[in-house]
């Protein structure tokens, strides 16, 4: 063996040594408890950077771990592959999607690789190979065939020069296309739905399951689906068979309703308009169409309205109140439109004021003086609960009690309804793009629509394909791939163009993982019901709504449909936070500067010699702040990059990029390999172990609290940074203990080594061979503490006179006061200091020390 740590050939070496031998494949066999351990699979970008090796470091310790704790563990890895980077790709570098999309595949598994993970890779998936989207495809129709895929308008980003949609990513912040410059317009199309709203309540009243989730991320899934509790009213339209039918949760303010707003996109708002508003109101729809969702929705953003000419009636107080219509006010949320009723409602209140709107107090406190709640000196909404005036019959009630109150009379009166609503909308996955998985209907003029028969499963994305970011979507160009026959009546019939979002891939992919080679169907039912659900999940804090609810959506659609028998996906959920680099900004151009040419002591812009602002952002591109782990890889090698990785910050806590902590690590582990390989355990003497000296006693002891320790940072909330600061400990003490021989000295040596292997598995493997050791260090148990090894039968006792310490002496652990105070005065100690003299009192605290008192 080398006497020097060289990282980059062990490394190598074992790497390939685990791959040959299959060390890391998942076992078949059911004779074991089983354990699921997932990091979020990557987007195939071609480069792994350093918060990717962060999420795969941490789920890779948990597994090794486990497996060494006597667990069955599938620990896979895959590709999130299809999405509109390729099709960018093909467009500006003329590169077909797969080639592109592969090619970084191979690249980004190969970085993977060096990292030394212990990854299935027999089980590999990546979303975009026939092989797994045939699948894809097939669960889709699982979705229509059990009614909940279907077609309906709605909105999309329009580029009027190209005639192209374009992704929410494409358009820039102003709303201008990212490819022509134009402005981009909201435009209606037919597109694809899946109605996760009948899920609403299970995906709500599950997250009580989910105990091994933070609370953040439930509440952020619980505010996105957001339960509302409220009533369904309807307000007639003067000349008109129609009704305007809104939801609130404020059925107490009724009476102090003084408008109604449509969406501008509503079907009734042309229908409401009266002739002299018409220019205005197509010119306001016209303006509101080129704005995003997100722009019209925006808190800080004035809200912008205009009156339509239409009136609508108030049913509870028969009043006419004015119909217009804002850019707030969405089609696709609710019911598409809104009562205003400006003295209870914050945003109300302003958009009242702002359009010269009436104001009517119906809500006021308790004991309250009216004219203090006239609408004429009110300053702000009231918004509390109170008392109801100005409410016909029900006036002088709570308004607690009033929205109950309000409810049973619009059931009587028929003008409306109790309702639950939630802010959770059906989930849109058409996207016009090619490098996604085809919908896998067919249109027929006689059938309507039909699905592909699961006989000619998938349908593949064809070859022959132009891309130029121009125009219909690639595939809807395709007339030879379109046109089909109808499989039912063999007409002429066209294949649907849409592709599926790329958030429809990674809803199952954990599933597939289970069974992953089966050509015959996505997964076994018996193999997916033992696996699933995932023991661990690991990944960022920014998929914490749409990739979490969507995969709890599919895995409750897909047990409804008898697939699986399990409820919810992800027993346990790590969010890893950023991985955060030293940040250089011009203080006046607000440029980010790259640190290569900064000097660290006196950071100054080199062109301009201005002081620049140094701080933390998440590593990125565009700030010039990353790091490469290929180059801290062949620097130090993946064990170091691993272990600081680990030590730097706790996993779910933000971690900031230090070089001189990376070379600590590095340390480290050179220390490890001197101590184990100077170590000769040749030299072992077998000793008597009823005569175990008191340092062999204090460095068991020192073993089996690491083992304590390590073993307790690696359950629960996964503290690894302490865990890496218990292996210092241990390795520390044994360099100061001198019993080399002992036996208890080689089970510090190989409980070290055995402790090290989830965090540094290459070195820890060439350790443990280097004992002597045969097998894999990675098929040992990891080290059981030991109760009796932690006892402490000694203690060092303090002797004090007259409260100032004089001394030590070794003590009886549990001895009693009695004997404590005997050893006391019978030490050299007490009869140096209290010869002569007269002891007044003694004082005996058990475990810690002993008192005189003694005459003056």
């Amino acid at each position: 063996m080398e006497s020097r740590y060289n990282a980059a050939d062990i490394e190598q070496k074992w790497q390939q040594t685990w791959a040959e031998s299959g060390l890391d494949s998942t076992s078949e066999t059911t004779d074991k408890p089983k354990f699921y351990a997932l990091s979020m699979f990557p987007y195939p970008s071609g480069n792994l950077h350093m918060g990717h090796v962060r999420n795969y470091v941490i789920t890779d310790v948990i597994a090794r771990l486990k497996r060494m704790q006597g667990y069955r563990v599938l620990h896979p890895m895959g590709w999130d592959a299809f999405g509109l980077p390729a099709e960018n790709a093909a467009i500006q570098r003329n590169i077909p999607p797969a080639k592109w999309t592969y090619e970084n595949i191979a690249q980004m598994r190969s970085q993977l690789q060096e990292l030394g993970l212990s990854l299935d890779w027999e089980r590999e998936v990546a979303t975009c190979s026939p092989e797994y989207y045939k699948w894809t495809q097939w669960l889709f129709l699982q979705f229509f065939e059990a009614g909940l895929a279907y077609q309906k308008e709605a909105a999309v980003n329009w580029d009027p020069i190209d005639q192209t949609v374009l992704a929410n990513e494409q358009v820039d912040s102003e709303g201008y296309s990212w490819r022509s410059g134009a402005k981009v317009e909201r435009k209606l199309l037919t597109q694809w739905f899946l109605k996760i709203t009948d899920y609403a309540e299970q995906l709500l009243q599950d997250l009580d399951k989910l105990k091994g989730w933070p609370e953040r991320v439930k509440t952020m899934q619980a505010n996105w689906i957001g339960k509302s509790v409220g009533a369904y009213l309807e307000f007639p339209i003067v000349g008109k068979d129609a009704k305007i039918a809104v939801f609130t949760t404020r059925p107490d303010t009724v009476y102090g309703v003084s408008y109604v707003v449509l969406a501008p996109e509503h079907p009734l708002t042309l229908q409401v308009t009266t002739p002299k508003q018409k220019t205005a109101v197509e010119a306001f729809i016209q303006e509101v169409a080129s704005e995003s969702e997100i722009e019209r929705t925006a808190e800080d953003k004035p809200k912008r309205g205009i009156k339509t000419g239409g009136i609508a009636i108030n049913p509870f107080n028969g009043e006419e109140i004015p119909i217009l219509i804002a850019d707030y006010v969405l089609y696709e949320y609710g019911t598409g439109a809104v009562m205003g009723v400006p003295a209870h409602d914050t945003r109300d209140f302003k958009f009242a004021q702002e359009n010269d709107l009436p104001i009517k107090v119906v809500i006021v406190p308790e004991n309250t003086d009216l004219e203090m709640f006239h609408e004429t000196s009110l300053q702000n909404a009231y918004t509390d609960p109170g008392v109801m005036v100005n409410s016909g019959q029900f006036d002088g009630i709570s308004s607690t009690e009033g929205k109950s109150k309000i409810i049973e009379h619009a059931e009587a009166k028929g003008y409306g309804k109790a309702r639950i609503q939630y802010r959770l909308r059906d989930w849109l996955i058409s996207r016009q793009r090619y490098w996604g998985c085809p919908i896998p209907i067919i249109h027929c003029d006689n059938c309507g629509q039909v699905p592909v028969p699961e006989s000619d499963l998938p349908v593949e994305l064809p070859q022959n394909v132009e891309f130029s970011g121009k125009g219909a979507s690639p595939l809807a160009k395709l007339e030879d791939w379109i046109n089909v026959p109808c499989p039912c009546c063999g007409n002429p019939a066209k294949r649907e163009t849409d592709t599926m979002d790329t958030f429809i891939d990674s809803s199952w992919y954990f599933l597939r993982y289970t069974d992953a080679k089966n050509l015959d169907i996505p997964f076994e039912r018996g193999k997916v019901n033992d696996w699933m659900s995932v023991d661990q999940y690991v990944g960022g804090i920014e998929h914490a709504i749409l990739h979490l609810l969507y995969s709890r959506f599919f895995t409750k659609v897909l047990r409804d449909r008898g697939l699986l028998n399990f409820d919810e996906p992800f027993q346990r959920l790590l969010t890893q936070g950023m991985v955060q680099g030293l940040t250089y900004q011009n203080p006046t151009t607000k440029k980010y500067i790259p640190s290569a040419t900064v000097n660290p002591d006196d950071p100054k812009d080199p062109e301009t010699g201005e002081a620049l602002d140094v701080f933390y952002l998440k590593m990125s591109k565009s700030k010039y702040n990353g790091v490469d782990p290929k180059s801290v890889i062949s620097k130090y090698g993946a064990d170091t990059a691993r272990m600081f990785i680990l030590f730097k910050a706790p996993p779910e806590k933000d971690l900031e990029w230090d070089d001189a902590d990376v070379e600590g690590q590095f340390r480290f582990l050179n220390r490890v390999w001197t101590q184990v390989t100077e170590w000769d355990n040749s030299q072992v003497v077998t000793s008597n172990p009823e005569k175990v000296s008191k340092e062999e006693k204090d460095l068991r002891r020192a073993i089996h609290t690491a083992i304590k320790e390590i073993t307790e940072d690696l359950e629960g909330d996964y503290q690894f940074n302490t865990a890496v600061s218990e292996l210092m400990k241990l390795s520390n003490a044994l360099k100061d203990a001198k019993c080399v021989k002992s036996p208890i000295y080689q089970e510090g040596i190989e409980t070290l080594v055995l402790l090290l292997a989830p965090f540094a598995p290459h070195i820890a493997e060439e350790l443990w061979h280097s004992l002597g050791k045969t097998s894999s260090i990675h098929q040992q148990s990891f080290p059981v503490v030991d109760p009796d090894a932690l006892v402490v039968d000694e203690i060092t006792l303090v002797i004090q006179i007259m409260g100032k310490t004089r001394g030590t002496i070794q003590a009886p652990a549990n001895g009693d006061k009695a004997t404590l105070e005997k050893l006391a005065k019978e030490s050299d100690v007490a009869q140096r200091y209290l010869e002569g003299k007269e002891i007044r009192k003694v004082i005996v605290v058990p475990k810690k020390l002993v008192n005189f008192v003694v005459a003056k």
